[in-house]
């Protein structure tokens, strides 16, 4: 089937034998590594934690975490980012369970039907996000489900032996931590629900491991780099990239709870000296915009995914930051990364090459030339998903090979462009045309806004796109002089262009585009 199969360069002999292990053994290791009286993580208030602080603090809530599920279950976070769910997520797994990371942002419905999805039994979270984010109601119809659990009542709870966990835990791990295979599940994550209902994503524990070498063995950076990641733990990329391969690597990390607190992280990263920032292109042009003079001076590189980079924005991050913009590309089935730009080789346009250990075959498709649809194979792939219809049970792949459903080419020198989902194609009088190259049209004319494309019913032509943009005075007469000098065709200038407030925006910082072609339909129609 797959005879013409790209293979990237091969995970080191090293690295491989790394992801054969738990992850807490991989923090442990870490600790035992790096010092257990390092810093490691600095959180959103300030606090300093060392591997030594998360390591007793880990040990601490194991404990009560193993007394309160049984075996084999999965505990969700509800948590923002921050040292509060790096601890859990670490005490989860030295109670022998499974985490699930659970979306605060997708409202009730979703995480009713997360919890069911999981199954998860036990969520935990901490009454004072709770008060911050005014989820009372939420905590009250989610409680109606599963057994709710807050961090304060646990640290105050503990018992003798807790406390002993915590003190000998660490010097004897062999005892007191659990010894997973490591191909079993070692976390649970939610697709973000851009085009439909989301699904449970199960990672092993060489899954994650295997693209933390991947990153680690591709990416090249210094040893002082201090990181900084205000992206959701609940998405795959602010988990792994952002939190898990810092501290497995022995980088400070600075957590933020929230990517929306625009002017405090540029005050932070000052503050904090951060040098790399993991971000997405619109949270990344949102920073920029609000920083005063300065304010970003001591970033070298910001890592962004989850969507596409704009050219303005390398432009502005080089000329008026002097920071480099790797564009990466991943996927939560990947865990996440699957390919990135490197750090002196940025291909503008571009995701870079494929990560060490990733097979890839390209799909032809109907109606596109010199591209196809992306299937890759590796050792950070999904064990399988998990769907409400068939609770806690992971359907796998077949042989090992997923399907991104992303139209993919690659370049003469072998970097790998994004032409946007197969899902994100019109068919329009037969002709397949580019929801991302509508984007970027628009992106080019009024790059101050923001824009994105939908597609919607056409009885004569089968479907048509429209464009919906936070630019009020945006006129499609502007788009379409603009393809015309820029040789783009005219079938991928949308006949519709609706102006909005705001374009929608997931908590992990991508389009909404459920959202998003729910206004444009609405707009339509009235």
């Amino acid at each position: 089937m797959k005879s013409d199969v790209l293979k990237s360069e091969e995970l080191s002999s090293l690295g491989k034998s790394r992801t054969q292990r738990g992850l807490f053994d991989a923090f442990l290791d870490a600790a035992r590594l790096n010092g257990p009286n390092t810093e490691i993580v600095v959180d959103g208030d300030g606090r300093k934690l060392s591997y030594s602080d998360l390591r007793r603090a880990s040990f601490a809530l194991g404990l009560p975490l193993r007394r309160l599920s049984k075996d084999n279950d999965n505990i969700g976070i509800l948590l923002p980012t921050g040292a509060g769910a790096a601890i859990s997520f670490l005490a989860i797994h030295a109670a022998g369970r499974t985490p699930a990371m659970l979306n605060f942002t997708s409202g009730i419905r979703n995480l009713k039907d997360a919890v069911a999805t999981g199954p998860i039994p036990i969520v935990l979270t901490a009454h004072k996000f709770v008060e911050i984010a005014d989820m009372s109601d939420l905590i009250s119809e989610l409680s109606s489900v599963a057994k709710v659990v807050y961090l304060e009542d646990l640290q105050r709870e503990l018992s003798i032996f807790s406390k002993l966990s915590a003190v000998f835990g660490p010097i004897f791990p062999f005892i007191f931590s659990p010894k997973p295979s490591p191909d079993d599940k070692a976390v649970v994550l939610f697709t973000s629900g851009t085009e439909g209902n989301p699904k449970g994503v199960v990672l092993s524990h060489s899954n994650v491991l295997a693209n933390i070498e991947q990153i680690e063995q591709h990416v090249e950076l210094e040893a002082t780099d201090i990181f900084f990641n205000p992206l959701p733990t609940f998405h795959c990329y602010g988990l792994t990239a952002g939190t898990l391969w810092p501290i497995f690597s022995g980088r400070k990390v600075v957590l933020h709870p929230s990517p929306l607190q625009i002017k405090t992280i540029a005050q932070r990263i000052a503050s904090t000296k951060s040098t790399i920032l993991f971000a997405t292109d619109t949270f990344l042009n949102q920073y920029m915009r609000s920083s005063a003079d300065g304010g970003l001076a001591s970033l070298r590189i910001t890592v962004c995914g989850a969507e596409k980079v704009r050219e303005e924005t390398r432009k502005v991050a080089g000329e008026k930051f002097d920071m480099q913009v790797l564009e990466g590309y991943g996927v939560t089935e990947c865990a996440p990364v699957l390919a990135a730009n490197q750090p002196g080789d940025i291909h503008s346009g571009t995701i870079g090459k494929m990560l060490p250990g990733i097979e890839a075959w390209l799909e032809p498709v109907e109606g596109l030339e010199g591209a196809g649809k992306l299937w890759v194979r590796g050792p950070n792939i999904m064990k399988g998903y998990i769907t409400s219809t068939n609770p806690g049970i992971g359907k796998p792949l077949v042989d090992g090979w997923y399907d991104t459903g992303d139209i993919v080419s690659i370049n003469e020198d072998g970097h790998y462009v994004i032409r946007g989902r197969l899902k994100r194609f019109a068919k329009i009088g037969g002709e397949m045309v580019s929801l991302t190259v509508v984007e970027n049209c628009a992106s080019a004319v009024w790059p101050e806004f923001m824009h994105a494309a939908a597609i919607l019913p056409d009885l004569r032509k089968g479907e048509q796109i429209v464009l919906v943009t936070d630019n009020p005075k945006a006129k499609r007469s502007e788009l379409l002089r603009w393809a015309q000098a820029h040789g783009v065709p005219e079938l991928s200038v949308p006949k519709k262009i609706i102006s909005a407030q705001s374009i929608p925006i997931l908590g992990t910082g991508k389009l909404d585009y459920k959202s998003i072609t729910q206004l444009a339909q609405d707009s339509v129609i009235s």
